[in-house]
């Protein structure tokens, strides 16, 4: 059987639930997430390409692919401090009502709050109390301290290397249609065109999705990775944009220029030359003068000039 190994491209299948209240949190199953209430219109369901190692699942989990043989189907639990993370009372944060209240907010147990810190990372939390004026706030992940229960199914390992690229921009835009993305990849270096999708995708989707994809990339091997705009390119200014196309343009333009005038040129030259030599007519009637003057029969010896003889009568 094939076994999987850290940096192997693989498809699977799993669920996550929580252990001690069997809650569902996450799963690539349809069926299972409508079932559990947590079903999205705009989720991406079935067997999840991921790069074992690479962190596009939980830690522990990462970790636990390695070794299983594919097509089979495996439970395994997750630790909290491989999971969420255990829970840290540092956490927990108590505010005044009143500043809620000026926010026109009216906290209530369960109610889910989001502060920016002062270096301005932003904290996702739920309210646990209200009472006497003041309101804790847990910013603690819901299922921080919890063990983890997954279902797991390694669905395939995948071996070609054009679908390995292709298989991790499904990963990173799994909206983006794969058949219009040309790829080509060498021992140590991989080029991929986006250019076919620049009218169906996003500038900011395909700029972050670039940047993603290349660490996953240099992940699995490539030391050279090259993208096709450029995430540079990518977040050019439109005016800079329009300036760099109008460029090109002018420098088409002069290249044309340039022929014709190289073929105007040509044009002269020759032109100039057939002057000189004059017409074909021309040409044939000195031809005919050139081959009378000294002209002789053949067969026949050239005559002395005739002198008078002296002496004669």
């Amino acid at each position: 059987m094939v076994k999987v190994q850290k940096g192997d491209v693989i498809r699977l299948n799993y669920t996550g639930k929580v252990k001690e209240t069997g809650e569902i949190f996450d799963t690539t199953h349809e069926e299972i997430a409508k079932q559990a209430g947590i079903y999205r219109e705009d989720g991406v369901y079935g067997p999840v390409p991921i790069a074992v190692g690479a962190g596009h699942v939980l830690k522990g989990l990462d970790e636990k692919l390695e070794g299983l043989e594919v097509g089979e189907k495996y439970e395994l639990e997750i630790p909290p401090e491989k999971g969420f993370g255990k829970r840290d009372p540092k956490l927990i944060k108590t505010f005044t009502l009143g500043q809620f209240r000026r926010q026109g907010l009216y906290p209530f147990p369960g109610m889910p709050v989001e502060i920016e810190t002062e270096s301005g990372r932003k904290l996702k939390g739920r309210v646990m109390t209200v009472s006497g004026g003041r309101v804790r706030v847990d910013f603690n992940h819901p299922y921080a301290g919890k063990h983890l229960v997954y279902n797991v199914e390694i669905i395939e390992k995948i071996e070609d290397p054009i679908e390995k690229v292709k298989a991790l921009i499904e990963l990173r835009m799994p909206k983006a249609d794969k058949e219009k993305v040309i790829i080509e990849v060498g021992e140590k270096d991989v080029t991929v065109d986006f250019s076919q999708l620049l009218t169906e995708i996003d500038k900011n989707t395909l700029v972050l999705g670039e940047i993603l994809l290349e660490s996953d990339l240099k992940f699995i091997g490539y030391e050279e990775v090259t993208f096709k705009p450029s995430v540079e390119e990518l977040l050019k200014p439109p005016e800079e944009e329009a300036k760099g196309k109008d460029e090109v343009e002018e420098k088409a333009e002069e290249e044309e220029q340039e022929t014709e005038d190289v073929e105007r040129t040509g044009e002269s030259e020759r032109e100039t030359t057939e002057e000189s030599r004059g017409t074909p007519a021309e040409e044939a009637q000195d031809s005919e003068k050139g081959a009378k003057v000294g002209e002789t029969t053949a067969g026949e010896t050239p005559k002395e000039p005739e002198t008078e003889k002296v002496g004669e009568e």
